[in-house]
C-alpha cells in the first residue's frame, strides 16, 4: 500500500484520531501534540523526522509503518509491534514513555535512546541494541535473549534480568547498584 498523502511541517494537536482515523501518508517534519491513536490503523504510513508529544498509542497497528528519525516523548505506547514495522531506515528515540509488553523483536536499532522509560514486559529478543541507552528506565520483565548488547548503556536502569551467556554483553555499561540484573538467575546471595 503506498501512501496517499504528503504532509510536511504541520502541527496536530489534540486530534481523537480513535474517532477520526488519520490518512495514510507521509509525513515529513509533522509534530502530534496530545493526540490520541490507541487502536488506530497506522499501517504503511511512513512518518520522517516528526515527533510525538504527550500522545496516546496504545495498541495502534503499524505493520509496514516506516518511523524515520522519530522522536517519541511521554507517549503512552503499550502493545506495540514494533516488529511489524517497516525497517528500512528505522530510528527513533522514546523520552519518559510508557512502552509496556511493546515487542522489538529481531530488529536492528542501534543507538536507540530509552530514557526515563518504562519497559515492563518488552520483547527485545534478537534485537541489536548495540550502544542504545536505557538511562533511568525500568526493565520488569523485559526479555532479552540472543540480544546484541554491546556498548549499551544499562548504568542507571533497573529491574532487569539479563543473563550474559544468552546474550552479547561487550562493553555494555552497568553500575555496582544494578549489577544483579546480570546474577540473578545464578540464585547467589548479594549485599
Amino acid at each position: 500500500m503506498k501512501p496517499s498523502l504528503n504532509i510536511s511541517d504541520q502541527l496536530f494537536e489534540g486530534i481523537q484520531y480513535h474517532e477520526t482515523g488519520l490518512h495514510c501518508g507521509e509525513y515529513d517534519h509533522c509534530t502530534f501534540k496530545g493526540c490520541i491513536f490507541s487502536q488506530v490503523d497506522l499501517s504503511y504510513s511512513i512518518f520522517t523526522s516528526c515527533r510525538f508529544e504527550n500522545c496516546d498509542l496504545s495498541n495502534a497497528k503499524i505493520n509496514g509503518t516506516a518511523f524515520r528519525q522519530v522522536v517519541f516523548k511521554e507517549c503512552k505506547m503499550l502493545g506495540l509491534r514494533f516488529d511489524l514495522c517497516n525497517t528500512f531506515l528505522l530510528s527513533f528515540a522514546f523520552d519518559h514513555c510508557l512502552l509496556n509488553f511493546s515487542s522489538f523483536y529481531l530488529l536492528k536499532i542501534k543507538n536507540t535512546q530509552f530514557r526515563s522509560c518504562t519497559l515492563q514486559e518488552v520483547d527485545f529478543s534478537e534485537c541489536d541494541l548495540t550502544k542504545s541507552s536505557f538511562a533511568e528506565s525500568d526493565l520488569s520483565g523485559a526479555i532479552f535473549d540472543q540480544t546484541i548488547l554491546e556498548q549499551a548503556d544499562f548504568a542507571t536502569a533497573y529491574h532487569f534480568n539479563i543473563i550474559p551467556e544468552n546474550n552479547k554483553i561487550l562493553k555494555a555499561k552497568f553500575s555496582k547498584q544494578n549489577i544483579e540484573g546480570l546474577l540473578s538467575h545464578y540464585k547467589i546471595i548479594i549485599e
